[in-house]
């Protein structure tokens, strides 16, 4: 329960552009972290689950994710040439790429295979630290022809469901949005992971 101060002090925290959320996180405001965490949740999902789909664990990258999130928030410089969106992106983005290589470092690891169902993973701001250029673009093909050879797999339902899902959200907004019931979602979704773990195992991926 909010006292009188929260409900004088969360509409106007609110109503502040994520750089001056960030700014007042900074001085201590747990409410402003709060507001901005609620704020990119979506898009630390929209991060995560392409590598969940491809065998990786949903919620242990979508933490890695929230923790780069902090970081961010913490370690955001408005003097830099870079609005904090762009700087929270590439910080949960690298975070996630670096936790998934040290995985596929592993032998026998499930994400040893493991590569972004959405290139757009890949683009990362060129004015931060990258991952080797190389490695990007390479990646960055494979990523296309992998999504290109899913789709081909999926019926139109799951089609859709995959836009969605990649775009980072919930199951429950899914269904909401195509008007089926969250467990058609899910059961779409879980078909959705097994055919791509299935061509990820296979090592067939077509040029055409």
């Amino acid at each position: 329960m909010y006292d009188k101060d929260d409900r004088v002090i969360l509409p106007a925290l609110r109503a502040l552009s994520d750089e001056q959320l960030c700014q007042a996180a900074g001085e201590g405001s747990t409410q402003a972290e709060e507001i901005l965490a609620l704020r990119y949740h979506r898009l630390v999902r929209s991060v995560a689950r392409p590598f969940f789909l491809a065998g990786g664990d949903s919620e242990d990258l979508l933490q890695e994710g929230m923790f780069a999130l902090v970081k961010a928030m913490r370690e955001y410089d408005p003097g830099r040439d870079a609005s904090f969106h762009t700087f929270a992106e590439t910080c949960i983005r690298n975070r996630i790429y670096t936790v998934l290589k040290a995985a596929a470092s592993g032998k026998n690891s499930p994400l040893n295979q493991a590569i972004p169902l959405n290139p757009s993973f890949l683009e990362v701001n060129s004015f931060f630290a990258q991952p080797d250029p190389e490695v990007l673009l390479i990646d960055r093909e494979k990523a296309q022809l992998l999504l290109t050879d899913v789709r081909r797999q999926l019926s139109a339902f799951e089609t859709e469901v995959l836009g969605y899902y990649l775009d980072g959200l919930t199951c429950r907004e899914i269904a909401e949005t195509v008007g089926r019931p969250p467990k058609a979602v899910d059961n779409a979704v879980q078909r959705i992971r097994r055919k791509v773990e299935r061509q990820l195992s296979s090592g067939e991926i077509s040029r055409g």
